[in-house]
């Protein structure tokens, strides 16, 4: 475990903060706080460079737990900071991990506020991003990279399909990625089997599509959620409140 700095508070009567920063010695005086490093004298808080400790750049980060209805299993949809700036986000639950990039946080009303993305590689047939398609009757792999699936005369696809997704096959129960989704129309979809892992459906196979988890947002189930977040500002910046949308999962 790397080594911290921790400071204690008077007025909170215990240990509020870590600092990655490790000093030789530390000394208040003068209403000025003073470490040495290595022979060198250093005083803090005297420019507005924020995190820079001994010619090093650090992030701040603040760790928390949404543990309401412990017992329950839950479905964390969102994070909503209440301060002047995005944060990034990374959160797991005993469940699942995802994260948040602070590129997509909005500002509503005076707080920040952004949809959980889920990490999860594997794909779970039971969840309600993955929906079935049908059996494709005729496969044409000639172009990888434009495979085309045509499924019976008079076939209509679900209008929740959408380009991004990926398609994959049921082998025997289990899911396998075939590549993602470049167009539907009429009874032809095509998909792009040369992308990481893809692969090519044979004539016969069940098909099925998965929402693409950053723009779908379906965020994490668990008991509780453990998250951080990072910020890498050099400048001030104020937090007050970190909350989340939580609804009871119903399976």
């Amino acid at each position: 475990m790397a080594s911290k700095t921790l400071t204690f508070s008077e007025g909170a009567k215990g240990w509020p903060s870590f600092y990655s920063y490790i000093p030789d010695y530390m000394i208040g005086m003068n209403n000025y706080f003073y470490s040495f490093k290595n022979g060198n004298l250093y005083r803090h808080n005297t420019n507005e460079t924020r995190n820079n400790f001994y010619g090093v750049q650090y992030n701040s980060t603040i760790k928390g737990v949404f543990n309401v209805e412990p017992t329950t299993v839950k479905l964390f949809k969102t994070i909503e900071i209440e301060g002047d700036d995005a944060w990034g986000v990374t959160a797991t639950t005993n469940l699942s991990s995802g994260s948040i990039s602070s590129s997509y946080f909005e500002e509503k009303e005076g707080r920040q506020y952004a949809f959980i993305r889920s990490n999860e590689t594997t794909v779970d047939a039971n969840l309600r991003n993955v929906s079935g398609i049908g059996t494709v009757t005729t496969v044409d792999a000639t172009t990888p990279t434009a495979t085309t699936l045509t499924f019976p005369s008079g076939f209509k696809f679900s209008t929740m399909i959408s380009v991004g997704d990926l398609a994959y096959k049921n082998n025997s129960g289990t899911l396998v990625l075939l590549g993602e989704i470049k167009s539907v129309s009429n009874n032809v979809m095509t998909i792009d089997t040369s992308i990481t892992g893809g692969s090519v459906p044979v004539d016969g196979d069940f098909i099925l599509y998965v929402k693409n988890s950053v723009a779908e947002s379906y965020g994490l189930r668990g008991y509780f959620m453990e998250f951080e977040l990072t910020n890498s500002l050099t400048t001030p910046t104020e937090i007050f409140s970190v909350g989340s949308s939580i609804f009871k999962s119903f399976p």
